[in-house]
């Protein structure tokens, strides 16, 4: 079973909801780059999540948004967030549109992940994004006892970035 067929079998995916939405940021020419728990994946042993969580460029989530809905996509608009759905997957892609997101997309690389070639956040991004997440208050605890999770995995398997954590969270790491 490849990474494409896993993914979507466990997504109870009647469409592989991934390459539509990679094929909408290829036909949009939407610049963009893959954070959250499946950027994590591309650096460390892969673990299931059903959301995805991108970051498009500000001047292109209105054509990316435009497209989704074109290719039936159920679109939704948060504070922090285009929510992106559908019946045919229990995938859900998550358009962060948090503006501290956006620096992370011209240093992003072209990673597979999951038999699936797209471009991710560089690893000390991925970190970042899962502290920033880690550390609002506002998040619900089983989401942040994930990003935590996360964070692990990736000092774990990267110990050097260890450093790259702020103080009150190594301490708190380091208590554990």
């Amino acid at each position: 079973m490849t990474g494409k067929e896993f993914l979507n079998s466990v997504a109870n995916g009647q469409l592989d909801i991934v390459q539509i939405l990679l094929d909408i940021l290829a036909e949009t020419g939407s610049r963009y780059c893959v954070i959250g728990g499946l950027a994590v994946n591309a650096y460390v042993d892969p673990v299931v999540s059903l959301d995805i969580d991108v970051v498009v460029t500000v001047d292109d989530v209105e054509a990316t948004s435009a497209a989704a809905k074109g290719r039936g996509l159920k679109v939704e608009e948060f504070e922090h967030s285009v929510n992106m759905s559908s019946p045919g997957s229990d995938l859900r892609i998550q358009l962060q549109t948090d503006s501290r997101y956006q620096d992370f997309i011209p240093r992003a690389e072209i990673r597979e992940v999951l038999g699936y070639r797209m471009s991710v956040a560089i690893l000390e991004d991925v970190l970042q994004g899962k502290v920033w997440a880690y550390m609002d208050q506002t998040r619900r605890r089983s989401k942040r006892q994930k990003d935590l999770a996360d964070i692990l995995r990736i000092i774990e398997t990267y110990p050097q970035l260890g450093t790259k954590l702020p103080q009150s969270l190594q301490e708190e790491l380091d208590k554990k």
